[in-house]
């Protein structure tokens, strides 16, 4: 098959909410509709029957909540999916702030009881930043939850966004009826309980038709009659061109838990959803139908399958063709590569790979030649942008607790901080681990890896930082000076560039203030002076 007809199959989008808006769910009934797995597994509060298929991680499973990136394939009405099931907990944003990099659109999940909550926000902020088309699922319509009207009209002050609901919810609670979908023009019945299928489904082409007084009752069928009205009046028509210029996001209601409003969500999507887009590098815009591959890793995962002691980086092709081995080139490396056994993903489940498209993200066995931001090309020298590293707000000296596995525990420290989750400075007066995160449940699930995952323990020790950031300057003498003047606050990062560990934010002010020729980057992605 030709490259264009294979990126038009593609869609690649990522799925982000505020933890417990239902994500998981709703990521696991899509499968369920795409036929990638047979039976969901039931994601109830912390206790977990069986556990949700992209929440594969040990601590996940303990906690349900989803702490890693999961990446998941499949094939649904001939479009060829690759969903990114992201982290909801606001500790785990720096994952999901990457992961955006990676996708062509989003699907936000909200609450209808809860509406925008504080992560919902920063999120949206990264998508607006970016430009990301985003569709808005608004989920659990079957419990009690707030107006239709009035949580649009929250979605849009709160996010600075505009709203165009595609289907409308038949009441809420005990007394929810169903959607109609106002762009098919047909009436989605709700039974509790019962699968939704396409039976469920009527076609209604004239709301002013009795047939729906009978179906759901005349009291019900008048307010959809009003409700409708209104939306028609109050909403300008949805052009798809608005959306994929992320200046209008569609709304569809549902019950991801009850798998129902997901096939409608499903079918939307694959309809209006952006094929893969074009990517900026620091040589030129790349287009996904320019004939030479092109790709970036977004993420890195350690211990993918704890059987196997596995490094998977995951790759995001933007350009051309990949092909199984055959020679690549890593642009920082300045080296050339061969794979022979790239992947596919259905979470946890991997499948070798010969060839694979603009959208698809692909694994790559890594023996620790990867980091998060490289470009892998077919010999230009080229860099994709926008993939960066946070300054850590939270800061832990690591303790050693089992001086017979040093060499465990150095090697623990060094492939998760590889992952992005956290980062690793080395003190300069004392040589003394420090571990910045940017929240702290990062810890612990760095302490709960270190033991599970390479037999190693760890302490940690309260250490008082305000701000780590990385220092630069076009002068050699005055960086000298402002190090060894600031030795006690100095530290190495793990590629050992300098970094200024700042206790308070006067200290930072005033260190910036007196070294005008030093500058002070809060992201890792900056150019060596």
């Amino acid at each position: 098959m030709a490259l264009k007809e294979e990126i038009e199959k593609r869609r690649t989008f990522g799925i982000i909410s505020h933890p417990d808006a239902g994500k998981t769910t709703l990521t696991e009934k899509l499968l369920l509709f795409g036929g990638a797995i047979q039976k969901a597994g039931a994601v109830k509060s912390n206790k977990i029957k069986k556990h949700a298929t992209s929440d594969f991680m040990e601590i996940e499973r303990q906690r349900g909540i989803s702490v890693a990136t999961s990446v998941m394939g499949f094939e649904y009405k001939g479009v060829k999916i690759n969903l990114l099931d992201t982290p909801g907990h606001e500790d785990f944003a720096e994952d999901t702030y990457r992961t955006l990099t990676a996708v062509d659109s989003v699907i936000m999940v909200i609450d209808c009881a809860k509406g925008v909550e504080p992560q919902t926000r920063k999120l949206l902020e990264v998508c607006r930043m970016r430009k990301t088309p985003v569709i808005v699922f608004i989920n659990k319509m079957d419990r009690e939850g707030k107006n239709p009207f009035d949580l649009l009209d929250e979605i849009e002050k709160e996010l600075r966004i505009d709203l165009r609901p595609l289907t409308w919810p038949i009441s809420i609670g005990k007394t929810f009826k169903g959607v109609y979908n106002l762009y098919e023009k047909s009436l989605i019945l709700f039974n509790q309980g019962e699968k939704q299928s396409t039976e469920n489904s009527i076609e209604i082409k004239d709301l002013s038709d009795g047939a729906i007084d009978e179906i759901i009752g005349e009291h019900f069928a008048n307010i959809l009659r009003h409700d409708v009205e209104l939306i028609e009046g109050v909403y300008s028509e949805f052009e798809i061109e608005d959306y994929l210029e992320a200046m209008i996001s569609p709304v569809f209601f549902g019950s991801a838990v009850n798998n129902f409003g997901v096939r409608e969500l499903l079918d939307g999507f694959i309809k209006i959803a952006p094929t893969p887009r074009s990517r900026e590098t620091d040589l030129k815009i790349i287009h996904p139908d320019d004939k030479n591959f092109t790709g970036f890793v977004f993420k890195i995962h350690a211990n993918l399958d704890p059987k196997h002691r596995d490094r998977i980086a995951f790759l995001r092709i933007c350009s051309g063709k990949f092909e199984r081995n055959k020679n690549y080139y890593h642009v920082r490396e300045n080296r050339t590569l061969k794979f022979s056994n790239p992947t596919a993903f259905m979470a946890q489940e991997k499948n070798v790979v010969d060839e694979a498209y603009p959208g698809d993200i692909i694994g790559l066995y890594d023996s620790g030649i990867f980091k998060i931001g490289d470009t892998l090309t077919e010999g230009e020298k080229m860099n994709f942008k926008g993939i960066p590293q946070f300054s850590p707000e939270l800061f832990k000296y690591v303790v050693n607790a089992d001086p017979l596995k040093t060499k465990q525990l150095n090697k623990g420290l060094e492939q998760l901080t590889d992952e992005g989750v956290a980062q690793l400075f080395t003190k300069k007066t004392d040589n003394r681990k420090v571990l910045g995160t940017v929240g702290a449940l990062q810890f612990e699930v760095i302490q709960h890896r270190l033991k599970s995952e390479y037999s190693a323990s760890c302490n940690f020790e309260h250490i008082s930082l305000f701000k780590a950031c990385w220092i630069s300057s076009k002068n050699k003498k005055k960086m000298e000076e402002f190090i060894f003047e600031k030795l006690h606050h100095m530290a190495t990062d793990k590629e050992g560039r300098p970094v200024f560990l700042a206790e308070s934010a006067w200290a930072l002010q005033m260190a910036q203030e007196k070294n005008p020729e030093i500058h002070f980057h809060f992201i890792s992605e900056f150019k060596e002076e």
